[in-house]
């Protein structure tokens, strides 16, 4: 029983990380109706920004993860207003190569940057804490009471805000939104922001307790996709219980069949739950 509870949390905290990640690539899915294959490289610019302000600058984590999820946004937002933006009357073959591009041309620079080494992030948050029977660490307990308070606002944003509404409409209809007087441009600049926000946060509050790579935000980004898939494509309910899925599924399956298999776990539901429900779990319109 001790394992389980262990790994229940091992999971809870793998899939806030995949929620959080996954909700960015939905809302950008949403606005584009493309799959944005650089999200994952925002994550991986996330978690090195954290690491250089921490290990050359000598910022507290905290401060430092606060100004990667702000120039990740901006990042993010400039990676919409200078690929996505002149490409919104292309095919959308030719914004997936954009976006291949622009994973491709970040991962280059980061690993011009930083190098191919991998890097270790530290924690002030190390402690280790007894929470009901199951060993713990404060970082991973941080991780998880902040990707669910960062869900809960997105949340409060999106359905208690006009602004929030603006994003929603448009994704449900940019014509139409664009009809009733809604700014297209800024609700895609506001909506990248978030996104890049969303990754920065996820790679820095599990950076301490990984690696730092250039390509670590590929297995991530395919989780992802896997995730907004299973939760229906353009659903932000689909992408936070899709994310908790593949983490539960992966960590129990990795401690009762093997580690070998945490990865094969999630396109194995992948292929399961699609045939059960092809549209996925949830449909775009209950986003």
């Amino acid at each position: 029983m001790d394992v389980l509870l262990q790994q229940l949390f091992n999971g809870l905290t793998v899939g806030s990380v995949y929620s959080l990640v996954a909700l960015g690539l939905t809302l950008v899915y949403g606005i584009l109706h493309i799959p944005n294959f650089a999200h994952g490289a925002l994550y991986m610019i996330g978690a090195y920004i954290t690491y250089t302000m921490m290990s050359s600058l000598g910022f507290h984590y905290l401060i430092s993860l606060f100004i990667s999820i702000i120039v990740v946004g901006f990042i993010s937002v400039l990676m919409e207003r200078l690929v996505f933006h002149p490409l919104k009357d292309s095919t959308p073959i030719q914004h997936k190569v954009a976006a291949i591009g622009m994973l491709l041309f970040l991962e280059s620079l980061a690993q011009l940057i930083w190098g191919a080494d991998y890097q270790q992030m530290e924690t002030p948050f190390a402690q280790v804490i007894d929470l009901f029977g199951v060993t713990v660490t404060m970082q991973r307990l941080i991780i998880v009471i902040t990707a669910v308070v960062a869900m809960i606002l997105l949340y409060l944003f999106l359905k208690r805000t006009y602004t929030g509404a603006t994003i929603i409409a448009m994704a449900q209809n940019r014509e139409g939104a664009h009809l009733v007087g809604i700014n297209t441009n800024k609700v895609a600049m506001l909506t990248f922001f978030i996104a890049g926000v969303l990754a920065a946060l996820g790679a820095s509050l599990t950076s301490p307790i990984n690696l730092v790579f250039p390509s670590m935000g590929h297995l991530v980004i395919l989780k992802a996709f896997v995730i907004i898939i299973i939760g229906g494509m353009g659903s932000i309910p689909g992408a936070i219980l899709g994310g908790y899925i593949i983490g539960f599924s992966e960590s129990i399956g990795a401690t009762y069949l093997s580690s070998n298999y945490s990865d094969i776990i999630s396109f194995a539901l992948l292929v399961i739950i699609l045939t059960i429900k092809p549209q996925g779990i949830f449909s775009k319109g209950e986003a």
